[in-house]
C-alpha cells in the first residue's frame, strides 16, 4: 500500500511528462480497439450478408458441383433426392440449378451464369418474388440482375438482352431476357455476372426437369441422413474463404497494433531510465531507511505500470463518446471496395465485444508492467553509500 502511494505521489510530481505518456498510452489503446473493432464489425456484417443471400444456414451439392470450377456446371445436375425433396416441400430449402451462359448486351458479349431460382422461396434475400410477373406471351422470361452486373453490362430495369446457353443435350439456344428489376447486395458473389430466371422456366430451357444443382437449407433446417449422393456443406466450410482473409486481417491488425504500443511504451521506457537516473538519492535514502530492493524495484514498476491504468481511464473519458460515436454512424467504405470479391457494405458498423476490450485493456496494463520493469533491474545492484552520493552505477 505505500509503494503505491508513493508511486502516484511521483507520478504526480512529473506534472506534464506523466500526462504526455498517458496520453500517447491512451490513444494507441483508443486506435488499437478502434481498428479491431472494425475488423469484427466488417467479419459480422460480411457473414449475416453471406448467409443471407448467397448460402443460407448450409446447403446441399451435386456430387459433381465445384463453384471453383465452372467446367463442371454442365453436369452439375439431375434430380433431387426424395430425402430433399421433403425438405423443398416444407418451404425448409429451395433448389437451385445454375448453367453457363453467354449474354450478348449492346452487341456486346458477356460470360454469365443463369440461376434457375423458385420464386416462392424465402430463405434468401435475393427478391425472387419479382419473377412471378403474369405475362401471357410464351416467349417472355423475367430475370433480375445485381447492380454490379447492371453496371458492367449496362443494363436496367426494363431492358432485354439476348442469352444463349447449352442444354442437356448439348444443344445451343438463345432467347431474350427482360430485367424487371435491380437489386442491390454487399455479397459480390450473388451478383457478378448472374442472372436469376425463374427455376420451372430454366428447367424448360434446358430440359432438365425436376433437377438442380445444389440446394439451399433455411434456419434451422436439418439436412437428411441420405443424401441420395449429394454432399451437405455446412456454414463453416462455405464461409471458410471469408475467414481466412479475415483471419490474415487480423494479422495484419496484430503488427499495426504491437506499432503503435511500442511507440507508446517507448515513452515509459525513458522516462523509467531517466527516473532511476535522477532519483538515485531518493533510492539510496529508501534502501538506507530499511526498504528492500524488491520493495524499491516494486515502487518504480508501479509507478511506470500506473501509466497504463491512467491512460485506460484517459482513454474511456473521450474514447468511449469517439468509439460510440462511429458504432452509431458507421464507418464509410469507398465506392471500389465492392470490387474486392468478398461482402462489404457501403458503411461497416464497428463491433466492440468484450472479450477485444478485456484483451485489450490486459495487453495495455501488461506490457506497460514488462517495460517499467526491465529498467528497474539496475536498482537490484546498486549499494546505498552510491545511491546516497550519487553515485551512477
Amino acid at each position: 500500500m505505500l509503494e503505491l502511494k508513493l508511486a502516484f505521489k511521483n507520478l504526480y510530481g512529473s506534472g506534464l511528462r506523466t500526462w504526455l505518456n498517458v496520453t500517447v498510452l491512451s490513444i494507441a489503446f483508443v486506435i488499437i480497439l478502434f481498428y479491431n473493432g472494425m475488423l469484427d464489425g466488417w467479419n459480422m456484417q460480411a457473414q449475416r450478408d453471406t448467409i443471407d443471400w448467397e448460402i443460407g444456414s448450409g446447403q446441399l451439392w451435386h456430387p459433381g458441383y465445384d463453384p471453383y470450377d465452372p467446367y463442371t456446371f454442365a453436369d452439375a445436375h439431375s434430380s433431387i433426392p426424395p430425402e430433399i425433396s421433403t425438405l423443398i416441400e416444407r418451404g425448409d430449402a429451395a433448389s437451385i440449378l445454375l448453367t453457363q451462359a453467354t449474354a450478348y448486351p449492346g452487341g456486346r458479349m458477356l460470360n454469365t451464369l443463369i440461376k434457375g431460382i423458385d420464386p416462392n422461396q424465402k430463405i434468401l434475400k435475393i427478391p425472387s418474388e419479382l419473377l412471378t410477373a403474369d405475362n401471357s406471351d410464351s416467349d417472355y422470361i423475367p430475370a433480375i440482375i445485381g447492380r454490379r452486373f447492371s453496371q458492367s453490362a449496362r443494363l436496367k430495369e426494363g431492358d432485354r438482352v439476348l442469352v444463349r446457353w447449352r442444354d442437356s443435350n448439348g444443344t445451343f439456344d438463345a432467347r431474350e431476357v427482360t430485367i424487371v428489376s435491380v437489386f442491390q447486395t454487399n455479397v459480390p458473389t450473388a451478383d457478378l455476372n448472374q442472372i436469376y430466371i425463374p427455376l420451372e422456366r430454366l428447367r424448360e430451357m434446358t430440359s432438365m426437369y425436376n433437377e438442380a444443382t445444389l440446394v439451399v437449407l433455411s434456419q434451422g433446417a436439418v439436412a437428411p441422413q441420405q443424401y441420395g449422393g449429394w454432399s451437405y456443406r455446412d456454414n463453416d466450410y462455405l464461409l471458410k474463404d471469408l475467414k481466412d482473409i479475415m483471419t490474415a486481417k487480423k494479422g495484419g491488425s496484430t503488427v499495426i497494433s504491437g506499432l503503435l504500443l511500442a511507440i507508446a511504451l517507448l515513452a515509459i521506457f525513458d522516462t523509467q531510465v531517466l527516473s532511476i537516473f535522477r532519483r538515485q538519492k531518493e533510492i539510496g535514502t529508501y534502501i538506507a531507511l530499511g526498504m528492500t530492493r524488491k520493495k524499491v524495484v516494486g515502487l518504480f514498476t508501479i509507478e511506470g505500470t500506473t501509466h497504463s491504468l491512467l491512460a485506460i481511464l484517459l482513454g474511456m473519458i473521450w474514447g468511449v463518446p469517439f468509439l460510440l460515436l462511429l458504432q452509431k454512424t458507421g464507418i464509410p467504405m469507398p465506392a471500389s471496395a465492392d470490387q474486392a470479391g468478398i461482402a462489404i457494405a457501403d458503411k461497416i458498423t464497428p463491433y466492440y465485444g468484450a472479450g477485444m476490450i478485456l484483451t485489450s485493456v490486459i495487453l495495455v496494463v501488461l506490457s506497460s508492467l514488462v517495460v517499467s520493469y526491465i529498467p528497474t533491474r539496475r536498482i537490484s545492484r546498486m549499494r546505498p553509500t552510491d545511491a546516497l552520493r550519487g553515485k551512477i552505477v
